[in-house]
């Protein structure tokens, strides 16, 4: 686990702290590292969860499949995201989606108990995490409003624009790579991936975008940005 400090170091949840400092709070935390072979199922809806998750190594998606098998995907979860902190009060109840790794994977499990219940000598480490937990989340809000920004478009075309654009600015470039392939992109914004993949193509011939599979590049109306 000790081989995973330097990414523990970088995510939101232990920012601020150094490596001595996190090495001594994995005990503190009750950390676990499971590994996932691509495909794997890391949660599955219905299940209870007691533990804050950090993935550190792969990419996992939350996703949910409906009683006829259409798949929807919630979002993706990168190296350094925690994630299952929606689920960990007393009453927030089972599980709404699945976690599936979409890559050979490996990921910490912090007690969540552990980590909201400061230890009796009320470290300074200890209180930097729930602090930094607060505001995780709340960044975590913001990524969920914005999605619903996404899904509230009525057409195809719009939710695409939608999302391309948020991408644009989110990575400050007109050039840039989203996480999924065609079919997760369709199953993320809840569309047909053929009529997803024709409105595309016709806003390529428009002189809207270019793209070359997860790879886009946003154009002003008919020609360079």
């Amino acid at each position: 686990m000790k081989k995973y400090i330097p990414v523990l170091k970088r995510t939101k949840m232990f920012s601020g702290l150094k490596e001595e400092e996190i090495v001594s709070m994995l005990s503190c935390l009750d950390a676990r590292c499971r590994f996932l072979k691509k495909g794997e199922y890391l949660l599955n809806q219905g299940e209870r969860l007691n533990d804050m998750l950090v993935l550190v190594e792969g990419g996992l998606h939350i996703r949910n499949d409906d009683y006829w098998g259409n798949r929807s995907i919630l979002g993706r979860v990168s190296v350094g995201e925690l994630f299952g902190e929606a689920y960990i009060a007393p009453e927030s109840g089972p599980l709404f989606n699945d976690v599936v790794a979409v890559e050979d994977s490996a990921v910490i499990l912090f007690n969540a108990n552990r980590v909201l219940t400061t230890c009796p000598s009320a470290c300074r480490f200890h209180s930097a995490v729930v602090h930094n937990l607060f505001f995780s989340i709340s960044e975590k809000n913001r990524y969920l409003v914005q999605k619903l920004g996404h899904m509230s478009m009525r057409s195809t075309r719009e939710k695409l624009i939608s999302y391309l654009s948020q991408e644009a600015k989110r990575q400050n470039s007109a050039e840039f790579s989203i996480p999924f392939n065609r079919q997760q992109l369709a199953d993320f914004l809840s569309v047909d991936r053929s009529a997803m993949s024709n409105e595309l193509s016709k806003m390529r011939d428009e002189g809207l975008l270019e793209f070359d599979k997860s790879n886009f590049k946003l154009l002003s109306m008919g020609g360079e940005k």
